[in-house]
């Protein structure tokens, strides 16, 4: 079971990467059920995945 479980994380880790935006850049965001905005789209017939663009203002963390 372990084999298994670090042999998809090994898998999942090769494809994904952390990304850091900078103040000023432009990004679309992800539309899900849990964010709330696919409720707000709901009026067209099919739904976008991304919203945006939209200007990062300022840095929020570290």
């Amino acid at each position: 079971m372990r084999a298994s479980q670090s042999r998809q994380k090994s898998y999942h880790d090769k494809r994904r990467k952390d990304i850091e935006f900078q103040e000023g850049d432009h990004v679309f965001l992800r539309v899900t059920s849990t964010t709330g905005v696919g409720r707000a789209l709901k009026s067209k017939k099919l739904t976008s995945r991304f919203i945006g663009p939209y200007q990062i203002l300022e840095r929020i963390g570290k």
